[in-house]
């Protein structure tokens, strides 16, 4: 199974705004959730040409319109991407939105993904001789490997987009309790630990208890679980960057959605770090959080 093509040079169409030739081409792999988009629009609105790269059942095709040229891969077909990238004259990439590490867990995965053979060779130490482990940043790391090792080297997106990064404060109109400030440290120290041993970013608090961790299910089925256990609803959602943070991957993200996600578990207060997290759609989440009680805070240092 090869390559998708999705819809080649819809950036040069006339209903396009037209690129800076001076532009230097970028490379975006693209995953599940708002944030691709995101940066797509953002790269696309600063002239850059996009030439994106969707994860297969991960990528929202909205994101065409925002590219040079898009095409679905196929999360074997590391070797296709990399072509790809180099026919266009792609130096330098970013990536952006989740990867569905549960995909990876189940029967049958090598044979419905048909891994070409630069994906073979690059991932036999982390499947099949286990010599390397699957963490996160172990295999995230390999691929940015992979890529510089071809001339293709990957930026923070963040580079691109600072503007998306939180800034310190509270940004609903209520602010925490006592309590809940009390949660926050907690589970902010909770979930540095985590982080600190790339099992995940967030952790669900009450009353100064974990209710869920975060690990390969993902933020959002990590509060959705907490809510499953806390049916009395009320509680914290932490989420932090790792220590140790490559900013180039796996950035902490927070959006509608998770505000979404977490008005219907029940959960009351969303910390997250500053400088550290981006803010997708910024208003839209500040007046759904005010609309249900929601408190939304960001802190630049671990609190005392």
């Amino acid at each position: 199974m090869g390559e998708q093509v999705e819809s080649p040079n819809l950036g040069s169409q006339s209903s396009k705004k037209a690129l800076n030739p001076a532009s230097r081409p970028i490379g975006l792999i693209a995953g599940w959730g708002e944030l691709p988009l995101a940066v797509a629009a953002a790269l696309y609105s600063k002239g850059f040409p996009v030439y994106c790269a969707g994860i297969r059942d991960h990528v929202d095709p909205a994101i065409r319109e925002y590219c040079q040229e898009f095409r679905v891969f196929g999360l074997g077909r590391l070797g296709a991407v990399v072509r790809f990238f180099r026919r266009h004259g792609v130096t330098e990439a970013t990536m952006a939105g989740k990867v569905f590490k549960t995909l990876m867990m189940r029967s049958g995965f090598i044979l419905r993904e048909m891994p070409d053979w630069l994906t073979i060779r690059s991932f036999a130490p982390h499947f099949l001789f286990r010599r390397s482990d699957c963490r996160d940043d172990s295999l995230l790391n390999r691929v940015v490997q992979v890529f510089a090792h071809r001339g293709i080297h990957f930026r923070p997106a963040t580079d691109f987009m600072p503007e998306l990064l939180i800034g310190e404060g509270t940004f609903t109109r209520r602010t925490p309790s006592r309590a809940q400030w009390a949660d926050i440290h907690f589970g902010w120290r909770m979930a540095k630990g985590i982080g600190g041993l790339d099992i995940g970013q967030t952790v669900c608090v009450k009353n100064l208890a974990v209710l869920a961790v975060e690990a390969i299910e993902g933020t959002d089925e990590c509060i959705r679980r907490a809510g499953t256990l806390c049916p009395a609803g009320q509680f914290t959602v932490v989420k932090v960057a790792k220590p140790q943070q490559d900013m180039r991957f796996d950035v902490p993200t927070i959006g509608p959605l998770t505000i979404q996600t977490m008005i219907e578990a029940g959960a009351q207060v969303l910390a997250v770090e500053a400088g550290r997290t981006i803010f997708l759609q910024p208003k839209e989440c500040m007046q759904l959080a005010d609309e249900h009680g929601l408190v939304i805070v960001a802190l630049s240092d671990p609190p005392k």
